[in-house]
Parts: structure tokens; C-alpha cells; sequence
């Protein structure tokens, strides 16, 4: 679905934008695509998107260990 029509940014540029390249605030979001630059009818929509975005990607690094969950002691 397109959230900014005025730069044809959809809800899924948005979410790639937050898993690949790390934007979490709408003024990365804005400086990278310019969402909500021109008309700003788009930026209650964009910030949902950012922030249910964000949340699934903190999720994922919480899910993700760095460090083994298991200890051998041989």
C-alpha cells in the first residue's frame, strides 16, 4: 500500500528501510525517502508503519542470541 503518495513510498519501502538499513524516526525516514516533506497528509500512516516496523525488528534482535543458550563442560 502506498503511504506517501506525493513520493511514492509504499509500507513496504518503509519496513525494508527499518530492517536493512536501520531507520527508526521519522526525520531518517523523511531525509531518506521524503516521507511527509511536501503535502504531510502521510504522516500519521508512515509513523505507524515506522513504529510497527521498529517493534518487529527489536523483537527479532531479542529473539536472535549472540551467545550460546547451552555450556559444555568436557
Amino acid at each position: 500500500m502506498y503511504v506517501c503518495l506525493c513520493k511514492g513510498v509504499t509500507d513496504k519501502t518503509i519496513r525494508n528501510a527499518v530492517h536493512d538499513e536501520g531507520i527508526s524516526s521519522m526525520r531518517e525516514l523523511r531525509q531518506q525517502y521524503g516521507v511527509a516533506s511536501q503535502c504531510g497528509c502521510c504522516k500519521s500512516c508512515a509513523k505507524e508503519v515506522l513504529s510497527e516496523a521498529v517493534k518487529e525488528r527489536n523483537q527479532r534482535f531479542l529473539e536472535e542470541t549472540l551467545l550460546p543458550t547451552t555450556v559444555c563442560y568436557t
